[in-house]
């Protein structure tokens, strides 16, 4: 039997749920009563079959990316791997790094073409899109790790920042690790962008060989993972204060590299407990660091 997408409001009116297997959307856009009926009904027509589409081409998606030739046809497709393709020439990265900021950024494009909205975002299970016209305001929620709520933090992203996308990856999070980073958020000018460098920094973040750390292989534990026979990251024992540095200190000069080359805008690294912060200059780091009561009530939180 063939599914059928879940759509529709939330309890509190304002905010659309869209559900397809693995795709779960929550979007929210602040306009006119017409206009938010009409983006709301774009979202909806474009979510319809955009599940279908990745599957059409999931063998090409799981491969690792070439950075100069792209053999995907399909819009979400190309856009995946166009946010992988500067990391692929060093890394190991298939276009799967960016899905999720790559259906976020699909939505949220199709609202904003359908009305005029003064500020929207579609969040896809912790990755998401944004738009913000003048003098808007987008608060998100920052968490240790995604599978138990710790101490959390905010950061503000305005109308006159670059970042149109933010993005969380770790091992703890839905996809497999190849480093031992509980939480690295990064914020890019696109989701897609801050999903493909989350991946990086996180693995990034490591301790080779290490006896304190358990993996396996990928495919052990998800035979299709595009991961193969890579070794991920399963468990991650009690770190020294040293070593805590040390592997946060590689995944900060993975995102200095990035930042350098103008890939992201900013990222905040989190590995039990310690916190190092990467961010353009004249971005105001400590909002990263600062507690939710410093500012206003989340608007998003970000899950890896």
């Amino acid at each position: 039997m063939r599914r059928a997408p879940q759509i529709g409001l939330l309890a509190d009116g304002r905010r659309l749920h869209l559900q397809d297997g693995p795709i779960d959307l929550i979007v929210e856009a602040r306009g006119s009563e017409t206009g938010l009926a009409a983006a709301y009904q774009a979202a909806a027509r474009r979510f319809i079959g955009l599940l279908d589409e990745l599957c059409a081409e999931l063998p090409l998606l799981r491969q690792a990316a070439d950075p100069a030739r792209c053999p995907l046809q399909g819009t979400v497709a190309r856009r995946m791997h166009a946010a992988v393709a500067p990391f692929a020439a060093e890394h190991f990265i298939t276009p799967m790094a960016a899905v999720a900021g790559a259906v976020a950024e699909e939505i949220l494009g199709a609202m904003v073409q359908s009305a005029r909205l003064a500020r929207a975002y579609v969040n896809n299970g912790g990755d998401i899109a944004l738009h913000l016209e003048d003098g808007e305001r987008f608060t998100v929620g920052l968490i240790d790790r995604p599978d138990a709520f710790g101490l959390m933090r905010t950061t503000s992203i305005g109308s006159g920042d670059p970042s149109r996308g933010v993005a969380t990856s770790g091992r703890h999070g839905r996809s497999f690790s190849l480093g031992i980073a509980d939480a690295v958020t990064v914020l890019a000018p696109t989701a897609s962008q801050a999903d493909a460098a989350a991946t990086i920094i996180g693995n990034a973040i490591d301790l080779p060989g290490h006896p304190a750390i358990i993996r396996c292989p990928a495919h052990d534990l998800q035979p299709d993972s595009d991961l193969g026979a890579r070794l991920v990251t399963r468990d991650v024992g009690e770190l020294s204060d040293h070593e805590i540095a040390d592997a946060l200190a590689a995944g900060a000069g993975c995102a200095r590299h990035l930042l350098a080359k103008g890939l992201i805008d900013g990222a905040a690294l989190r590995l039990q407990g310690k916190t190092v912060v990467v961010a353009l200059k004249g971005f105001d780091a400590t909002a990263l660091l600062l507690p939710v009561s410093h500012h206003r009530p989340m608007e998003g939180v970000l899950h890896a």
